[in-house]
């Protein structure tokens, strides 16, 4: 028995200790029964060591014992659904089972005492009071990615089936044991399809544009472009649904130019391009946008583009255990398995909500962080054009080129950065840790000398070392005396586009605090590549940039 075939997010492990013998706790196993009920269903792994995820090469599992085991948890449950087991044979000899919990599709599942649990990430956690409220409204959207169409997989074009096979085949994130499945096999896999019929998903991945439009709510999609007046500009519609997930996203990036637009900024001699929207940060964004809506409301996802800011809007409010304050490190899926497709095929972050990366994104460009606005039917995220401060631009950049810095650390720096210095409490709370948990994030900066600190307990304080900022004011103003050539080149060019017909006499004098005759050496190779004209004779020559 391959148990590796089996794992996936709704998975838990459990010692067979945990079922019989004195250390059992059915209260525990029956928590987690209800955990995964109230969301996608699951399976419980009865008798594997979650460490080594491997059962003991000499356990045997009693068939009385498994069935009393059954019976019991269906007595401290209630609304959820058990498949009753069989015993399983691991390659290493050693039996276990596995209990199949189905989700709770229209009622709350509960244990006996009345508690509810819902899974978030890898943990099962209690809700109550608003938020049993929200996990009702949720119900048909946690399902809805499930639910089998009418449709027979022989009424889909096989184009479709072949391209999405191509890609998943194609994909460095799936498993060779997936890559290595029959065609039937790979789309069940996805839950495209149950007994060769199309789930819901599967009509959105494979359909054609009729197909998808029987679906209640299929994703549709409004571009505005407003002027500085906020008047409308100019609207692209995408509400035929004639794409599926991957092709809409590739078309709305095409279609939305105005996306691609930079600032042009002084970089010491040169010009340093920024984006006004860094495209990996729209690009999580927008799938954010499509994994996450609720499937079971109406309404178009609109993405609003402002003279200062971009605003993408979805249908339904943040999935339930994840709000504005923990979206960077929460993970709660409502739609896991077209996340699954996304991450397969390379569209989003292999891990968590892509949060990090857009917070990592926005520190190395200078940029404010997301503003979060949700509640039970929407979500808005908005994103600023803007340069918080040229300083902390080049402060970043300058950390970023001169140490090896990852993910963490360049968050945590633009955090610091933002505020010349910050107390331990406040950063906490900018990069939503707990207290006990900050230490993870600043420790090896302080260690690399990066971060300075001041004060302790309540009162201590984080800042950039002043010797570092010292080394940055001394990297924006370059020596031109070992300037490169192919720099030099690119900074005569702009010069001679400013001041046309000029003399080397007179590059000179604008291009301070460099060697003239290095200066003349490379006019005379621009004119001999053609790169630069001249006319005149002698003393005056002058030099231009040709048509």
């Amino acid at each position: 028995m391959n148990i590796q075939k089996y794992e996936n997010s709704t998975i838990e492990y459990k010692s067979l200790k945990k079922a019989v013998g004195k250390s059992a706790d059915l209260k525990d196993l029956a928590k987690t029964c209800v955990c995964l009920a109230n969301t996608q269903g699951g399976y419980l792994f009865i008798g594997i060591e979650d460490k080594d995820k491997l059962p003991p090469s000499e356990q045997k599992i009693d068939p009385e014992e498994m069935n009393e085991i059954i019976k019991k948890l269906r007595s401290l449950t209630d609304s959820v659904g058990l498949v009753n087991p069989e015993i399983k044979t691991h390659e290493n000899g050693g039996e276990f089972f596995i209990i199949q919990i189905y989700p709770s599709m229209k009622t709350i599942a509960i244990t006996s005492d009345g508690r509810v649990f819902i899974r978030i990430g890898d943990e099962c956690v209690a809700i109550k009071g608003e938020e049993l409220t929200r996990l009702a409204h949720e119900k048909g959207a946690f399902q809805w990615e499930l639910v089998v169409t009418k449709t027979h997989i022989s009424q889909i074009e096989p184009e479709n089936i072949m391209k999405f096979i191509h890609e998943i085949r194609s994909s460095d994130r799936v498993s060779d044991f997936i890559k290595n499945q029959i065609d039937s096999d790979i789309l069940e896999f996805y839950k495209l399809t149950d007994d060769n019929y199309l789930t819901n998903l599967g009509i959105l991945w494979l359909g054609d544009f009729k197909q998808r439009s029987k679906l209640n709510y299929p994703i549709t999609v409004q571009y505005i472009v407003y002027d500085k007046d906020e008047k409308k500009i100019r609207k692209v519609d995408w509400n035929l649904n004639q794409f599926n997930p991957k092709e809409l996203l590739l078309e709305i990036e095409k279609e939305a130019i105005e996306l691609n637009y930079s600032f042009e900024l002084p970089d010491g001699m040169f010009r340093k391009y920024i984006r006004h929207y860094a495209k990996d940060v729209v690009r999580e964004l927008l799938v954010n946008a499509f994994v996450h809506k609720s499937f079971t409301i109406s309404g178009d996802i609109f993405i609003s583009l402002y003279k200062d800011r971009l605003e993408i809007k979805n249908p339904g409010g943040l999935p339930l255990g994840v709000t504005k304050d923990n979206i960077l490190h929460q993970v709660q899926r409502r739609n896991p398995h077209l996340i699954d497709t996304f991450k397969a095929l390379k569209l989003m972050e292999s891990e968590g909500s892509g949060y990090d990366l857009i917070y990592e994104k926005l520190s190395l460009d200078g940029k404010s962080y997301p503003r979060i606005e949700n509640d039970i039917n929407f979500v808005k995220i908005t994103i600023y054009s803007n340069i918080l401060d040229n300083d902390i631009l080049q402060i970043i950049d300058y950390l970023a080129k001169h140490y090896q810095l990852n993910q963490k650390e360049i968050i945590t720096l633009g955090a610091v950065v933002r505020s010349k210095k910050i107390s331990g409490f406040d950063l906490s709370k900018l990069l939503q840790l707990g207290d006990d948990r900050l230490r993870y994030w600043v420790d090896t900066l302080v260690d690399k000398k990066i971060l300075l600190t001041e004060g302790k307990t309540k009162g201590l304080m984080y800042m950039i070392n002043p010797k570092i900022l010292s080394s940055v004011e001394h990297d924006l103003k370059p020596s031109l005396k070992t300037m490169e050539e192919p720099h030099l080149k690119a900074l005569i060019k702009e010069d001679l586009k400013l001041h046309p017909k000029s003399k080397i006499s007179e590059i000179h004098q604008r291009i301070d605090d460099l060697d003239i005759s290095y200066l003349r050496r490379v006019v005379y190779k621009m004119v001999v590549s053609g790169e630069v004209e001249k006319e005149g004779e002698k003393k005056n020559m002058v030099y231009f940039i040709g048509k």
